[in-house]
């Protein structure tokens, strides 16, 4: 019988990282299932074409239910099938959110997780052209750059921002995240640079990890408390394979909580309504769910626009404050782009651009729970977008400032007709309905095996679960609150420090043997 110091489920943004740094040494043994295969689309390398990847193979494409506070609409919801697992079909933009962030998660009992502590963490991770830094990493594995070739709008759209009196930011990721500039990106040498190109595919060879692709993980084995093992579906199979460390769980906001609830981890009363048997009655599992949300202005464009193949689309961005606090995260973020951009009901033929307002601290809570005690069921996804009327009334100022920015004399020779939501669109209430009936999802979804020390709280500020042994969560399910900005940067750091957590027990484990021997 097969058996591994550490059986790894999900080689996404924070599972390669982790495959990656606990194989270093030659020694220990790992296990690495992923549901999906290598990608192969041409797509996934011409970061110009991240949404033809959208409903193929390598997309979960999930959906939301019918959210109550956005016309009862269901939210397309596409997740990563794939080595790589969601960075290899996103936008590519690294942005790691705001130094008050990690912070607040240090405030909210997780002692290790503050700014300071988690800086270098991203830095590890980093290769970036101009040089080590404070800030900034030059010898890691994900090469981090600037736009190789911006469209013309894109800096106009920073042009308009400084016009405006925001200031001129050349680095997000620096000292300060507030003001405009161009994102960072995850691309090298023109081409998309998962975390699976990144820190998978050069390790491939090493004898002491074993990756195995389209392996369904179905549930968690246990002996007592203790974590022992993982059943998996493969090429029609069932297999059971089994560790002598630990599992780690890295397979997303959606199925890291439906894997712990499959596996009799969570709200009893819900599993016991599925005839799931009852490990650990641990109800903060699929809770706290939250997601950037965000609206669009778009206007035709009076001259062509041909964004690079190397464009990720969404060039430019700005973060702001809009109740002038400095003190506080950014609350909300745009992303501008030279393509028209907007809800299918306001499409229109030809050129055009279009900026979008992004919440970044929304207050709505959603939450998950399982369709049925089958693995091959996707699980149940309630958002509540706009459950909070707070985050209706920042999107509403959030069209009002991109109005600001898109009627900037930066784009006069470039401003045709304003499709969406229309120029007679100004009414605050008129607002309000266009938001309910466009807004919609930057894929962001964080926060269902919250990190913390509450009765809410899923997995301890080491990442390990709450009532059970030899397990752990590593993905961006453990963030207790959603970072400010694209959340795929977080989620590779998250991967960084966990590795070190995991390697730190190992040691402290063999000391202890090795004492009591």
């Amino acid at each position: 019988m097969t058996e591994y110091n550490y059986i790894l489920i999900g080689a996404g943004s924070a599972g390669c990282v982790v495959a990656n740094r606990l194989t270093e040494d030659g020694k220990t043994t790992v296990l690495l299932l992923e549901a999906g295969n290598p990608p192969t689309l041409p797509e996934h390398q011409v970061p110009l074409d991240w949404t033809k990847l959208w409903g193929t193979g390598v997309d979960w494409a999930y959906f939301t239910e019918e959210e109550p506070y956005i016309n009862n609409r269901k939210i397309y919801c596409p997740r990563g099938k794939a080595l790589g697992g969601t960075s290899s079909i996103n936008a590519m933009i690294y942005i790691r959110g705001s130094r008050h962030d990690y912070d607040r998660w240090q405030e909210l009992g997780n002692p290790g997780w503050s700014y300071q502590d988690v800086l270098p963490y991203f830095k590890k991770s980093e290769n970036q052209p101009h040089g080590a830094s404070e800030f900034h990493g030059a010898d890691g594995l994900l090469s981090v750059t600037d736009p190789l070739a911006p469209e013309v709008t894109s800096y106009r759209f920073i042009e308009a921002a400084v016009t405006l009196g925001y200031e001129l930011n050349p680095d997000f990721n620096g000292v300060q995240q507030e003001g405009a500039g161009l994102y960072q990106l995850t691309i090298k040498n023109g081409k998309r640079h998962s975390t699976a190109a990144a820190f998978l595919v050069p390790i491939l060879d090493r004898p002491n990890l074993t990756v195995t692709t389209g392996a369904l993980v179905t549930r968690l084995l246990f002996e007592g408390t203790r974590t022992i093992g993982v059943e998996y579906l493969h090429e029609g199979t069932i297999h059971q394979t089994f560790v002598n460390q630990e599992v780690i769980l890295s397979a997303g906001a959606f199925d890291s909580p439906k894997l712990l609830m499959l596996s009799g981890i969570g709200n009893a009363e819900q599993l016991r309504s599925l005839g799931i048997p009852v490990l650990i009655d641990l109800p903060g599992v699929g809770q706290n769910l939250q997601d950037h949300l965000a609206v669009g202005v778009a206007h035709q464009a009076t001259q062509d626009l041909q964004p690079a193949p190397t464009s990720n689309i969404a060039e430019a961005g700005l973060f702001l404050h809009t109740e002038g606090r400095l003190d506080t995260s950014p609350d909300l973020q745009f992303h501008s782009g030279p393509v028209l951009w907007t809800h299918p009901a306001y499409t229109r033929e030809g050129p055009g651009f279009a900026a979008t307002a992004c919440l970044t601290n929304p207050q709505s809570r959603g939450h998950l729970t399982l369709r049925s005690a089958s693995p091959h069921d996707p699980v149940v996804i309630q958002m509540n977008y706009l459950q909070s009327q707070s985050d209706l009334q920042k999107l509403v100022t959030g069209i009002k400032i991109t109005r600001q920015l898109l009627h900037s004399t930066a784009f006069d020779d470039f401003r045709g007709e304003e499709v969406a939501p229309g120029a007679d669109v100004t009414s605050d209430e008129a607002l309000e309905a266009y938001v309910r009936e466009t807004c919609d999802t930057i894929w962001h979804p964080v926060g269902t095996c919250k990190m913390g020390t509450d009765s809410d709280s899923v997995v301890d500020p080491e990442l390990r679960v709450y009532g059970v042994e030899g397990l752990r969560v590593v993905d961006a399910s453990i963030m207790p609150t959603i970072t400010t900005g694209n959340t795929n940067a977080p989620t590779i750091m998250i991967g960084e420090k966990a590795a070190d957590l995991i390697k730190a027990t190992r040691r402290v484990s063999k000391q202890a043997s090795l004492t009591s021997a």
